[in-house]
């Protein structure tokens, strides 16, 4: 979703947010939380995170900086689309923004150094709740445009996406 981009010769001006249109959709307008990621490396992977219930989170995601690949994996129980995935590309040339329902994992991948991504969460963030997928699981096939990326160790360790759903099963949101 993009609201009322106004380029000019300086760059351009943009509305980041307006509830107004979110509720005529329909969406969520109420965020208790904003976060912010910074990533100073190209071929920076982080995910597929996500939050358990009751902790599961809607987010709203856009690039502050750089351009992103996001991928959004669907682990809610029931869904038509359960276990599969969809990918964007966001960029600050691109200024777009990304609206995510509760019960979808998130990962995305730096295609640029110094990328900065901004969230709105509608649920605060809870540890005890904080979950992840393999980013590369072979399962999901999702064709990340790195094959080394820099990870964290929590995400060089997750669980592949058929480990994870015979421990804690698929999300009831």
């Amino acid at each position: 979703m993009v609201s009322e981009l106004r380029p000019d010769p300086r760059g351009f001006f943009i509305r980041t947010y307006d509830q107004e249109v979110l509720q005529r959709r329909g969406l969520v307008t109420q965020w208790v939380q904003e976060s912010q990621s910074f990533s100073v490396q190209k071929g920076t992977v982080r995910g597929l995170h996500f939050q358990r219930p009751p902790f599961a989170e809607t987010k709203i995601v856009r690039v502050g900086q750089g351009k992103v690949f996001i991928v959004l994996l669907d682990l809610r129980a029931g869904s038509r689309t359960f276990g599969s995935w969809d990918s964007l590309t966001l960029s600050i040339e691109n200024p777009e923004f990304l609206y995510a329902p509760k019960g979808l994992a998130m990962g995305m991948c730096t295609l640029t150094d110094n990328c900065s991504l901004l969230y709105k969460m509608d649920t605060p963030y809870e540890p005890k709740s904080a979950r992840t997928v393999r980013w590369n699981d072979p399962a999901l096939a999702i064709p990340w445009p790195v094959d080394d990326p820099v990870l964290s160790d929590k995400d060089k360790v997750a669980p592949l996406l058929d480990e994870y759903l015979a421990l804690e099963g698929a999300l009831t949101v």
